[in-house]
């Protein structure tokens, strides 16, 4: 199973990624914005996402995506780390999320970063 030190290790593998200590609870940032969070008791993380996938995903997987009441206004989902298939599934997640907040510099120099996998 997935736990907090995995999606630790795999945010700060991407570029540019740091932790922060905010609200209480770890989060990543990319240029310092933003991109992810471990709430509470680490069971899962919040990662960006635009509302209308975030809709479609919580309704669609509710087991393994879900929207917390405080962040509905926001672009993010919850994401149970125990309902992840895999430690890839995790790193395409986290780099999506990454995606939407790096700026263009990192965009540029990562194209392929964050991505759905071609083939």
């Amino acid at each position: 199973m997935l736990e907090a030190e995995d999606v630790r290790r795999i945010a700060l593998s991407l570029p540019d990624t740091t932790e922060k200590v905010a609200w209480s609870m770890p989060t990543f940032r990319v240029a310092g914005k933003m991109f992810a969070t471990l709430p509470e008791d680490e069971t899962s993380i919040a990662v960006r996402c635009p509302k209308e996938e975030r809709d479609e995903l919580a309704l669609a997987e509710p087991e393994k995506f879900w929207i917390a009441g405080h962040e509905a206004q926001f672009a993010w989902v919850r994401v149970r780390l125990a309902a992840l298939e895999d430690e890839a599934e995790l790193r395409d997640i986290l780099a999506d999320s990454w995606r939407q907040a790096a700026p263009p510099r990192l965009l540029e120099a990562h194209p392929r970063l964050g991505l759905p996998h071609a083939g």
